[in-house]
């Protein structure tokens, strides 16, 4: 019997974009309306089948608040792809995947990332070409996502998976 390969991924951007949402619904199937802010890190594991192979994710979960910078550095390390994730009903968000993309390449100068738009299921009050115009200039696919309802939520995991190996 072959072992599962274990791939780190993380998934960062502001505070209240979603990324604990996206984690719990790809790895426990739910969605909780209420938040509670991820302190440092988080991390959960999931299994992926991919066409002829199956991998665990290690998902690295980043706080998004300016204050837990410091400690994030470290936990960037080993990881094999990043998704970027901005809330498609705020602007900043998406202007901030700049800086998050920096900080990562720091730790991992050969970064994989993916570009996520989450939030797809309210008014949205960004659309998507600047955000693909970003992930063209990453080399990044780009997809969007609702942790609400799922969907794209399998896709996003499958895609870090696929980068990561």
């Amino acid at each position: 019997m072959s072992s599962v390969p274990v791939l780190k991924v993380v998934v960062a951007g502001d505070g209240n974009v979603g990324k604990t949402s996206l984690i719990r619904r790809f790895c426990e199937g739910k969605f909780e309306q209420t938040r509670v802010a991820t302190i440092g890190v988080d991390f959960q594991t999931q299994t992926v089948d991919l066409p002829g192979q199956t991998v665990k994710l290690s998902i690295w979960d980043m706080a998004g608040q300016d204050r837990f910078q410091i400690i994030r550095a470290g936990f960037y390390r080993g990881s094999r792809a990043a998704a970027l994730v901005y809330d498609v009903t705020e602007a900043e968000s998406l202007a901030s995947l700049t800086r998050w993309r920096d900080e990562i390449l720091e730790a991992v100068e050969q970064q994989l990332f993916i570009v996520v738009g989450n939030k797809i299921d309210l008014e949205r009050t960004q659309q998507p070409e600047q955000a693909q115009e970003f992930a063209n200039s990453l080399q990044a696919p780009y997809l969007e996502t609702s942790a609400l309802d799922g969907n794209g939520v399998a896709q996003l995991f499958e895609t870090l998976a696929k980068l990561g190996l």
